[in-house]
């Protein structure tokens, strides 16, 4: 709960009574490996911080083909927001790529905090805006530079994350082959 409450009062200010109804509106979420946070064609009811390890964003492409939008790291708050938000199904899939502990909140209780914490609705708003900002600055290499180049981005953006996720999930993120991915590795060892 400490690494939430650190991540969260980055972005305002909370009172001990604040805090402690945000802590018991919470729960603890272990994600095995190869599990959905939120799938495709259902809508998503919770929000999640990361705790441990890493999530994905993924969607098939209309070739059938499993495309990787972005990862989550720890210490990053993990929801569809669009789908969340509108209550419509998602049109992507938020995959555990390793075992992960999450704390979850349901979408009742964090309506709740919404309407009852004064200031919430401010930090939520930071939070989102942050996470928006960061997935267009990762994103926006990867559209108009070279594969090397975009894998020597992703080694900059994710620096703790490379050794956990496979080799599959990452060449889908850059928009390459594995077998292209695997030379591009090799040459800038």
């Amino acid at each position: 709960m400490k690494d939430l409450f650190d991540f969260i009062l980055r972005f305002g200010s909370l009172n001990q009574q604040q805090m402690d109804l945000i802590a018991s509106k919470a729960t603890e979420l272990h994600l095995p490996k190869d599990e959905y946070f939120s799938e495709a064609g259902k809508i998503a009811r919770q929000v999640g911080f990361l705790v441990d390890g890493i999530l994905r964003v993924c969607y098939y492409n209309n070739k059938g083909e499993e495309i990787t939008k972005y990862f989550i790291d720890e210490n990053n708050l993990v929801v569809d927001l669009e789908s969340f938000d509108n209550e419509i199904c998602s049109s992507s899939y938020v995959e555990a790529v390793t075992d992960c502990k999450l704390i979850v909140f349901q979408r009742k209780d964090w309506l709740e905090l919404l309407q009852t914490i004064v200031g919430w609705d401010a930090i939520v708003h930071k939070i989102t805006s942050r996470a928006l900002i960061q997935k267009v600055e990762r994103r926006s290499p990867l559209v108009s530079e070279d594969a090397t180049t975009r894998y020597l981005k992703f080694l900059e953006i994710y620096p703790n994350a490379v050794n956990r996720i496979p080799l599959s999930y990452i060449a889908s993120y850059l928009g390459v082959t594995q077998s292209s991915l695997s030379r591009i590795r090799k040459n800038i060892r």
